[in-house]
C-alpha cells in the first residue's frame, strides 16, 4: 500500500511477471490528487516493470543503513520489495510504504 502523506494513493505489488503499481480509484478522483513521482504520472492504467520502479527503489536506504537493516531484519539484499516494506514505512517526504493487511484489500 502506497500512501501520499497519510492518504492511500495506490497499490504496489510483485508477482512472477514483475512489479505493478496502480493508483487507487478514489485517490485519482480527488481534485488535489498528485502523483507519487513524476515518473509515475496519474493514470487509470496499471504500471508494470520487470524491476522495481526506480522511484520506489530509491526509497530503500543505502550503505551502512542498508547493512544494519539487512542484518537486524535478516533481509536478502536482492529482495527489493522486502527491503522496501521493511525500511520505508516512515520515509522522509510525502510517500510511505506499508504492507497490505486483509482489511486494506481493494
Amino acid at each position: 500500500m502506497i500512501k501520499m502523506d497519510t492518504q492511500l494513493a495506490g497499490w504496489l505489488s510483485q508477482d512472477d511477471s514483475g512489479y505493478h503499481f496502480e493508483y487507487d480509484k478514489a485517490y485519482l478522483s480527488q481534485p488535489e490528487a498528485r502523483p507519487v513521482s513524476l515518473t509515475l504520472p496519474l493514470q487509470d492504467a496499471i504500471y508494470t516493470s520487470n524491476v522495481l520502479f526506480p522511484f520506489f527503489d530509491g526509497l530503500i536506504p543505502e550503505g551502512w543503513l542498508l547493512d544494519i537493516a539487512e542484518k537486524n531484519w535478516k533481509l536478502n539484499p536482492r529482495d527489493r520489495m522486502g527491503l522496501l516494506l521493511a525500511c520505508c514505512k516512515d520515509c522522509i517526504g510525502a510517500v510511505s510504504v506499508e504492507a497490505l493487511k486483509a482489511e486494506d484489500m481493494p
